[in-house]
């Protein structure tokens, strides 16, 4: 059995480019779908956020349109509702890495507000990729990869192949336009190897101990990918 750090926005909005703040938070199939693969398989989950604030689900990612119908939408609702991690996190600034097995980050918009800007947080993902433990992280979550700069200022992850939310999925979204910044872009940036696929359809990139995946419904195939780390 082992210990997964879940690591989780601490915000309820993302500022957009003209100053507004759009409401968000973390998305559910993205921490729920994880989490009920690696509770299947006997694992000890912790969630830690900045602050230890609650973490907010993104009320978008529970509407029928997004989750198959009514029905699967009822079922993440009641699933995250019966998480009781989430609802008593940690503070992010007080984890030690060296307690976890394995480190996961769920995506929704929050990421892209608070852990792209977590020295905190960045240190934690240089800690564990460095490690050789499993890091797993999905669709804006890697938004967080962007803290993670060594003290000459280049990014610790650049040259790594990974998988994140596209442009031209933001675009689709209809937030691309509005947005102060796209993920994609920014990771290019700072010399990662970005690897698209085709737009809302599964996609995890493995690269050494790093798992990325590019949208909501990559995170179940992550989370096997993970397990298989963890095996």
């Amino acid at each position: 059995m082992s210990k997964i750090l879940f690591v989780m926005t601490g915000v309820d909005h993302w500022t957009l480019a003209d100053g507004t703040q759009h409401p968000t938070g973390f998305w559910a199939e993205e921490a729920v779908a994880p989490y009920e693969a690696f509770k299947a398989a006997g694992h000890d989950i912790v969630v830690a956020t900045p602050g230890g604030v609650v973490p907010t689900v993104d009320k978008a990612s529970l509407a029928a349109d997004v989750n198959g119908g009514q029905e699967g939408a009822d079922k993440v609702a009641a699933t995250l509702d019966s998480i009781s991690e989430i609802k008593n996190p940690v503070r992010l600034q007080d984890v030690n890495p060296d307690d976890y097995d394995a480190v996961f980050y769920p995506g929704g918009h929050g990421p892209m507000e608070d852990l792209a800007v977590d020295p905190v947080s960045g240190a934690l993902l240089i800690a564990t990729l460095e490690s050789g433990k499993p890091l797993a992280i999905v669709c804006h979550a890697p938004a967080a990869i962007l803290a993670a700069t060594r003290p000459d200022g280049t990014n610790a992850f650049a040259g790594y192949r990974v998988a994140a939310f596209t442009n031209v999925e933001e675009t689709q979204a209809g937030l691309a336009g509005k947005a102060k910044w796209l993920l994609e872009t920014r990771l290019l940036e700072a010399g990662l190897d970005v690897r698209t696929s085709e737009p809302w359809a599964p996609h995890v990139i493995v690269d050494r101990n790093l798992v990325t995946g590019q949208n909501p419904s990559s995170s179940a195939p992550l989370a096997v990918e993970l397990l298989k780390k963890l095996a």
